[in-house]
């Protein structure tokens, strides 16, 4: 298990790497592999809609959205989430689970309805 989370976390660090060289736009001055990466507690969240969303991950997601909404739709559109495995129908579910109240509840994120 410790192999699986060193490998997982190897590859998502090289897959910021990757992303730091797209141009910022949705999270402002924030390369949007940056914003990925604080958004790394959410990743086993972001695969299972029934799992355990980390507290830590909430946070980091509320923060997010009282920041930059927008970002946090960008992010999960990304082609690094794709490549992480991230499941966007389940990933903007996120806020939700985390009872966020001031999330953008009902605005769209490509294809997805925020609930």
């Amino acid at each position: 298990m410790k192999c699986f989370k060193f490998i997982a976390l190897a590859l998502m660090s090289f897959l910021i790497t990757l992303a730091s060289t797209e141009a910022a736009g949705e999270c402002g001055r924030m390369p949007i592999g940056q914003a990925a990466a604080s958004l790394s507690p959410c990743l086993a969240a972001t695969k299972n809609p029934r799992g355990k969303v980390p507290p830590v991950c909430c946070a980091k997601v509320g923060a997010l959205i009282r920041t930059n909404p927008r970002c946090l739709c960008a992010v999960m559109l990304s082609p690094l989430a794709k490549n992480a495995g991230i499941n966007p129908g389940v990933a903007i579910a996120v806020p939700k689970r985390c009872n966020i109240r001031n999330r953008p509840a009902g605005k769209r994120c490509g294809r997805y309805i925020v609930p």
